[in-house]
């Protein structure tokens, strides 16, 4: 989000951006923090004041994540339908669970779409089957 200013074609005396960064390794954080902090400030005289951090880890994708995602999607299958491993870039509390280093799993609700937006729906077809798999998974683990 950008905000500033007080009119069209008046220099802004203020502005500030809000900016989520995702990314897919904690390796990668350091450099990116690093690259926005190091940025500074082109018109004489402007300033300009960083503030935040990193707020959630990435859900990296480990051995454990693999093989817990193969027991799903075979679980699925036995369930009668098909489940795809995607990764999106979102943010759940399993991010934090994953940084422990315990396999985690997200997004197994109800299929739907439209995240955040006006759109955004799920389809109650789905639940049953999502549910199913949820106890075949808890009876697997």
């Amino acid at each position: 989000m950008v905000r500033g200013g007080t009119r069209p074609n008046v220099v802004a005396a203020h502005a500030e951006a809000e900016i989520d960064v995702r990314f897919a390794r904690a390796s990668e954080a350091t450099r990116i923090v690093a690259a926005i902090e190091g940025l500074q400030p082109r018109l004489e005289g402007a300033r300009l004041r960083i503030r935040g951090g990193v707020d959630r880890p990435p859900m990296e994708r480990s051995p454990g994540v693999v093989r817990l995602a193969q027991l799903a999607q075979r679980l699925a299958a036995e369930a009668g339908f098909s489940l795809t491993e995607a990764s999106t870039g979102g943010g759940s509390d399993g991010n934090f669970t994953a940084a422990l280093g315990v396999p985690t799993l997200d997004g197994l609700g109800p299929d739907g779409g439209g995240a955040h937006a006006d759109s955004e729906h799920l389809l109650v077809e789905s639940w049953l089957r999502r549910t199913e798999l949820l106890s075949l998974l808890i009876e697997a683990l």
